[in-house]
């Protein structure tokens, strides 16, 4: 949606003349490293073009008001910054309030309140991770409005915190980190234990990065995502009982095969085997790019789509229902899902020539074995949150 609409919407919703400041913050996909980011590995991250658009203008009082375009049922949420704590009432406002909450809490000084839009075009629920970016949204925006100095890897922190000590749900730091530190047509290379990372270009050529929506919704804190780390860290905690680890991260293949007998479920063994061996896929996947060897690239890609299948079982029959019809068609080098899984988005790369009979292909042979439509796009790798006001992306 151009900005213009946007601004035009705010004015309206608000009831003002004067313009808005204008921020981004967007989606991510992953794509290498999946459930390895709590467990002390590495993951593959890369921003994309669909985001969450917030527009803000300071208020002379103390009240906060919060609207989103993609829930216009909800009307304008208010709350006092007096008053920050969680209310369910409050539903996708929420995440807004807590990064205010702990903004405020780490000292920064945000001393009125503000008209807050919000417009995101990430399918809600597709597992884009929408809920960082409207934190990370938020973030650059109170940056901005309130003339804060906030180093970026702070705020990126704080945004986990908000998911974690606010929402509820024990995810990693990979999604904020994606997003607060993206750069376009790179992808980076997250150590998530350490925070080392490092870019790396994805040179695409002659291909483009498909995601292709399951349309199956998908609520993180609903999904059995925190009953799987709470499995990985039973799988650690029996390791450390004769090794000397921090992390699942900190094992190698070889670490992993000769010491798995340590861990007592068998469960548990299979989830931490996918931990170890999707980590060292991401360092493959490193070199890989760094060899412009997509084709390397996108078998790596379909070896991580088997692990989640059978040993993290996070896909289900929609996800791999795409990724298969994907595996089956020409031109495509490689295609996995991508996020928490339990529904939401696979991507492929897929050959520029081939992409409408591939489109057409996926879209009959889900349809046939699902019952609804997909929906495919395609995704430009961009750069992370900043202001854009008066500006493009």
């Amino acid at each position: 949606m151009p900005t213009q609409d946007l601004i035009k919407h705010f004015k309206n919703t608000f009831i003002t003349d004067l313009s808005p400041r204008i921020f981004f913050a967007p989606g991510r996909i992953n794509l290498i490293g999946e459930h390895t980011d709590y467990n002390g590995g590495h993951v593959f991250p890369a921003t994309i073009s669909f985001g969450t658009y917030a527009l803000a203008q300071k208020r002379t009082d103390q009240k906060l008001c919060f609207y989103s375009m993609n829930f216009p049922q909800a009307g304008i949420i208010e709350c006092n910054l007096s008053d920050l704590t969680y209310n369910e009432a409050h539903d996708w406002a929420n995440y807004p309030k807590g990064m205010i909450e702990f903004l405020k809490s780490a000292g920064h000084t945000i001393d009125s309140g503000a008209n807050i839009l919000f417009y995101g075009n990430i399918p809600n629920g597709a597992g884009l991770s929408s809920s960082a970016s409207i934190e990370m949204a938020t973030g650059v925006l109170l940056e901005g409005l309130f003339d804060l100095t906030i180093d970026r890897l702070d705020m990126i922190q704080l945004g986990q915190k908000v998911e974690n000590e606010y929402i509820g749900v024990n995810s990693g730091i990979m999604d904020q980190f994606a997003i607060g530190k993206g750069k376009k047509d790179h992808a980076i290379l997250l150590n998530c234990q350490t925070l080392k990372h490092e870019y790396a270009p994805i040179k695409l050529d002659d291909h483009v990065i498909m995601i292709i929506n399951t349309n199956k919704q998908r609520t993180l804190a609903g999904s059995k995502y925190n009953e799987r780390r709470a499995q990985c860290d039973q799988a650690l905690a029996d390791l450390q009982e004769k090794l000397s680890i921090n992390s699942l991260g900190d094992l190698t293949k070889e670490d992993f095969e000769k010491h798995k007998h340590l861990i007592k479920d068998e469960i548990n063994q299979k989830r931490a085997k996918h931990a170890v061996y999707e980590n060292a896929r991401t360092l493959e996947a490193l070199e890989k790019l760094r060899q412009n060897d997509l084709h390397g690239f996108g078998k790596l890609m379909n070896e991580s789509h088997v692990s989640l299948q059978q040993e993290y079982e996070v896909t289900g029959v929609e996800l791999d229902t795409l990724v298969k019809a994907a595996w089956e068609h020409d031109g495509v080098l490689g295609a996995r899902m991508t996020g928490a899984g339990f529904g939401g988005c696979a991507i492929a790369i897929v050959a520029k020539y081939k992409i409408d009979n591939f489109i057409e292909n996926v879209h009959e042979k889900y349809r046939n074995a699902i019952g609804y439509n997909p929906t495919f796009y395609t995704a430009t790798i961009g750069d992370g949150a900043k202001e854009i006001t008066g500006g493009v992306l």
